[in-house]
């Protein structure tokens, strides 16, 4: 299925359904084992970001007939007309040069700042945007400005007014019914309220709850992102009205999306690399598993692995087949975590103590000779409880998790290494971390459920976690996707299923999984991306195909009752 529908096809399919709620009891947490098949070939303080303040200007419009030629008020001052057309963040960021005014009307101006490429000074990141769970993916440029001069699509495009103005002196008016001007603050209700509805935004008001299309395979959220390519960069020039010197264009806002101020974060399932995962990794390489996902884990800033096991220097040669549940991984399967370009790792899981004291704290010491931070567990209780925090690009970032299926599971002790169990301590410290200028982000080694819908044990920790503040809610313990959530500008996801693990056979969810690259700009969440993939066998998951995807994305929301 193309990416690049027509833009008829792309409104008229519905989003997902809404479910009933369970009715039979909540399943019990359940470990399942994995029969092994033949494989077939196939802690400083980070330094605080402050914007440099700038000063507003705002344009006026009053018109002047009577005079037609540009004046000033003295030899060596120069009117410079700004254009109201021109967005409204663009023009409340300049800070004009020495020697220049705003002037009252184009007729009385030196030079104009207004929208157009005849001299690029500036190009204004705009995003196609649509409820979340919205199935479509993107749509081409072509189809975008056939729907915006001829009117085509079901529902008109959404937009503020000034959004509106500004493309209408780029691209034309827009076809009869083809626009709907919204106050910009109405604009992600009342999409939500809508059938097919997609918005036209600026890049600095994406926000949770929308999700932004690709147009022509790009997205504004992405590293890879090429503002020289992007159809919804839209062109801002500076021009002289005779034969006035234009000034150096230093002065000027060249973008609202600026790469210095993004964070990507990919974060991601179980990873267990024991079994017949650790055998296949044997059999075809310790990089294997990775091959199809690593390019989406490493173009992240920032790459979270939840790796359950420790490393183990007397950790047996894997048995595809074992029955046991204690678990340890050879020390050179990190690595796999090396070549997915790890950052980041959270030792909640269940089965960090499996191997003893000598293997943890190898494990530690191997995370600390790469540089990579971790939360969630550690040398003993007080370095369990303690919340990573990562600054990147003036984004502040606060990584705190726990395991909350009480004791008995790798727990941590003044005196012990292990995980870090759940309690009050956690919702204390989201709101502390708050206050301290983070973005908390939440992980819970929760109860296993084998389904797509979160249960009411979940529920009732992941929306705490939310309500006291946290950005992002994650499941780590899931091993298959479950549903989402958006609470008060918070997004919760149940479950995101294996990255690494071997229950390939289980069951077709068990095959299921995501990573979820959230993005941060400016010190805010400004939304994620669902990526979803497929095992191909024990081992190697792959990013599935758009019919897949589709199939996953429906079922999740249905499950999450959108």
């Amino acid at each position: 299925m193309s990416r690049r529908w027509a833009w008829m096809a792309f409104l008229s399919l519905l989003l997902g359904s809404c479910v009933q709620p369970i009715a039979s009891p909540a399943p019990e947490p359940t470990t399942t084992f994995t029969p092994f098949q033949p494989l077939v070939e196939s802690s400083q303080e980070p330094v605080e970001f402050t914007p440099a303040p700038m000063a507003a200007v705002e344009a006026t419009s009053s018109p002047q007939p009577q005079e037609e030629e540009a004046q000033s008020e003295s030899p060596d001052t120069l009117a410079l007309w700004i254009d109201p057309a021109l967005p409204a963040s663009f023009r409340a960021n300049l800070t004009l040069p020495t020697g220049y005014l705003p002037a009252a009307s184009p007729k009385l101006a030196h030079v104009h700042l207004e929208p157009g490429a005849q001299a690029l000074v500036s190009q204004w990141v705009y995003a196609v945007v649509a409820p979340f769970p919205t199935l479509e993916q993107g749509v081409s440029s072509t189809e975008l400005r056939q729907a915006w001069s001829e009117g085509q699509a079901i529902s008109p495009l959404l937009m503020d007014e000034n959004t509106f103005a500004f493309f209408t002196a780029l691209w034309g008016a827009p076809a009869d019914g083809a626009v709907q001007v919204l106050p910009a603050e109405q604009l992600l209700d009342y999409a939500w309220e809508q059938p097919h509805a997609w918005a036209l935004v600026p890049f600095e008001a994406l926000q949770v709850g929308w999700k932004v299309l690709e147009v022509d395979g790009q997205s504004p959220l992405r590293n890879d992102f090429d503002l020289a390519t992007y159809p919804l960069a839209a062109p801002i020039s500076l021009v002289s009205a005779g034969e006035v010197a234009l000034p150096p264009s230093d002065w000027l806002p060249h973008t609202n999306r600026r790469a210095d101020h993004l964070t990507v974060l990919a974060l991601t399932g179980v990873t267990a690399l024991v079994r017949a995962t650790a055998y296949t990794m044997e059999q075809r390489g310790v990089t294997y598993p990775g091959k199809d996902v690593r390019d989406w884990l490493r173009q992240a800033d920032l790459t979270h692995i939840s790796n359950e096991v420790p490393f183990a220097s007397n950790c047996p040669y894997p048995d595809p087949d074992q029955r046991s549940m204690r678990f340890c991984s050879d020390p050179r399967y990190i690595k796999l975590l090396e070549d997915v370009g790890a950052d980041i790792i959270e030792l909640t899981g269940d089965h960090f103590q499996d191997w003893g004291r000598e293997a943890m704290f190898l494990t530690l010491e191997l995370y600390h000779e790469r540089g990579w931070g971790y939360y969630g567990g550690g040398a003993d209780l007080e370095e369990a409880q303690r919340p990573l925090l990562v600054e990147h690009n003036g984004n502040r970032l606060a990584f705190i998790g726990c395991n909350a299926k009480g004791s008995g599971f790798a727990q941590a002790a003044p005196d012990r290494p292990g995980a870090v169990l759940c309690g009050d301590w956690l919702f204390d410290e989201i709101p502390r971390l708050r206050q301290k200028g983070y973005l908390p982000i939440v992980t819970f080694q929760h109860f296993e459920y084998y389904t797509y819908q979160a249960q009411s044990l979940q529920k009732r920790d992941f929306r705490k976690a939310a309500r006291a503040g946290a950005v992002i809610v994650s499941g780590s313990q899931a091993h298959q996707p479950q549903a989402l959530e958006l609470l008060d500008g918070s997004f919760i996801h149940y479950g995101l299923g294996n990255l690494f693990f071997d229950q390939y056979d289980v069951s077709k969810a068990c095959r299921q999984a995501f990573i979820d690259r959230h993005v941060f700009y400016e010190g805010r969440y400004i939304g994620v991306e669902l990526l979803p993939i497929l095992f191909i066998d024990y081992a190697r998951p792959r990013p599935m195909t758009p019919d897949e995807a589709e199939d996953l994305l429906r079922t999740v929301f249905e499950a999450s009752g959108w």
